[in-house]
C-alpha cells in the first residue's frame, strides 16, 4: 500500500481564507493565512490535475465579485483576467453576479477546464485555468430556466445560487448542477442545455411539486468508487438516487425523530458508496438553522440510508447553537477516512477515524462557507 498523502485544509469564510496543513497522523495542524482578509471568500478549491493550482471565489469591497488564482498552492496570488459575468443584454436590464458561489475542476482529460456556479444563478466555463470565464450554458438565458431560477430576491437568505456542478468521472460530457430554488438537472452535452431530474423529490407543502421552482436541493454528492449513485441534501429530506432510475428516494426516514433529516452538506465515503455522512439542523417550521437541541452531532450510514448512527463523541454535548453550510464539510481519501466540518460560528472540527472521534481545530474564525480537502504526495 502507498504511503498516506499529506492533507491540507482549504477554510473558505466570511472574511478570508485559511489553509490547514496536517502532519502524518492529522494530529496537528500549521496554520497558513489569512489569505484575503476581510474579503468573502465563497469556495477555495484545488485542482486536483496538476495538484498546485488553487482557485479562491470571492466578492470584495471594492473590486466586487472576482476570482483569484495561485499556480504555487497559496504562496502567490492573481486577480482573474475576465471574472464570470452575465452576457450583457441590448435595449434591456440584464442580470449581474453577485457572487461565485461553486467551483467545480473539469474531467481528468481536460486541463484547464474549470465550472463555476454562481448567485443569481449561472454556470460559466473557464479553458485556461480559471483565468478568463465565460458563459457555457443555455440555461444563463433559457426562458424557462429564468422563470424557474425566480428572480434575485428569491431562494435561500443569502441570495439564490447554482451549485454542486458534478462532471461524470467515466464522462465529460455527462455533468448534474442544482440550483437552490430551481430543482436538480442534468447534462449530456458538457453543460450546455440541461433537463429537470426531480422526480420524488417532495417540496414544501401546498406548492406544486411538477414545478422545478419550487424544489431546493441543498447538496447533491456523486459517489467515486459508483458513479451511477447520488446522494442528496435536500430542503425537503435526504435523498438517494440510484442511476439509470431517474427517481430520487427518501433515505432520511431512518433519522431519529427528533433530530429530522433537514440539513445542508452531503459527504460520501470515497471508496464506499453505501457509507454517507450529513450533518442535520433544526427543520422545524421557523427555521432557526442551528444544531436540534444544541446539541450538535454527525450521522452516518453504513447501508445506503436505510439506517443511521449518530457520531458526536468529542462534539459539545449541549449549548451550541451553529449549524453547518452545504459547502463545510468534506471528507479526504486516506486508509482511515478523514471528515472535516466547519462552523457558523468559525469552529474548525475533525476526525481521523471517519466520524468516530471528533476534536477541534481552530476556534474564533469567521463564517465559515466552505471546507475542502487537497491532498498531495508527501514529501
Amino acid at each position: 500500500m502507498s504511503s498516506p498523502s499529506a492533507v491540507t485544509l482549504l477554510v473558505a469564510t466570511r472574511k478570508g481564507a485559511w489553509l490547514y496543513h496536517g502532519d502524518a497522523e492529522r494530529k496537528t495542524w500549521r496554520v497558513d493565512g489569512p489569505h484575503f482578509l476581510g474579503h468573502i471568500i465563497s469556495h477555495l478549491v484545488l485542482d486536483p490535475r496538476d495538484g498546485r493550482t488553487l482557485l479562491a471565489a470571492a466578492k470584495t469591497g471594492h473590486l466586487g465579485p472576482t476570482m483569484f488564482r495561485s499556480t504555487d498552492f497559496g504562496q502567490t496570488w492573481s486577480e482573474a483576467a475576465r471574472p464570470p459575468a452575465f452576457a450583457k443584454v441590448d435595449g434591456g436590464v440584464g442580470r449581474s453576479v453577485d457572487h461565485t458561489f461553486w467551483l467545480t475542476p473539469g474531467h481528468p482529460s481536460q486541463p484547464g477546464v474549470w465550472y463555476a456556479g454562481t448567485s443569481p444563478q449561472g454556470l460559466f466555463r473557464s479553458d485556461d485555468g480559471g483565468d478568463t470565464w465565460a458563459p457555457c450554458s443555455s440555461i444563463n438565458d433559457d426562458p424557462r430556466y429564468l422563470e424557474w431560477m425566480g428572480t434575485a430576491q428569491d431562494g435561500t437568505p443569502d441570495g439564490p445560487k447554482l451549485h454542486s456542478i458534478i462532471v461524470d468521472p467515466r464522462d465529460p460530457m455527462h455533468m448534474y448542477m442544482a440550483m437552490s430554488g430551481g430543482g436538480v438537472h442534468e447534462s449530456f452535452d458538457a453543460g450546455r442545455s440541461f433537463a429537470p431530474l426531480i422526480e420524488g423529490l417532495e417540496v414544501v407543502e401546498g406548492f406544486d411539486v411538477t414545478q422545478p421552482t419550487f424544489h431546493d436541493p441543498h447538496c447533491i454528492r456523486l459517489c467515486p468508487a459508483n458513479p451511477d449513485r447520488l446522494y442528496q441534501q435536500n430542503h425537503c429530506g435526504i435523498y438517494r438516487l440510484d442511476r439509470p432510475a431517474t427517481r430520487w428516494r427518501r433515505i432520511g426516514g431512518g433519522m431519529p425523530a427528533e433530530v429530522g433529516d433537514i440539513g445542508f452538506p452531503m459527504v460520501v465515503h470515497p471508496r464506499n458508496p453505501d457509507t454517507a455522512w450529513v450533518f442535520p439542523m433544526d427543520g422545524t417550521a421557523v427555521w432557526p438553522r442551528t444544531s436540534p437541541g444544541g446539541k450538535p452531532a454527525v450521522f452516518v450510514t453504513r447501508d445506503g440510508g436505510e439506517q443511521w448512527q449518530r457520531q458526536d463523541a468529542g462534539l459539545p454535548a449541549e449549548q451550541a447553537w451553529w449549524t453547518v453550510k452545504r459547502q463545510a464539510m468534506t471528507a479526504d481519501a486516506q486508509p482511515s477516512v478523514g471528515l472535516y466540518f466547519g462552523t457558523t460560528s468559525g469552529e474548525l472540527w475533525a476526525s481521523s477515524d471517519e466520524g468516530a472521534h471528533w476534536h477541534c481545530i481552530a476556534r474564533h474564525l469567521p463564517d465559515i462557507y466552505a471546507v475542502e480537502v487537497a491532498e498531495r504526495p508527501r514529501t
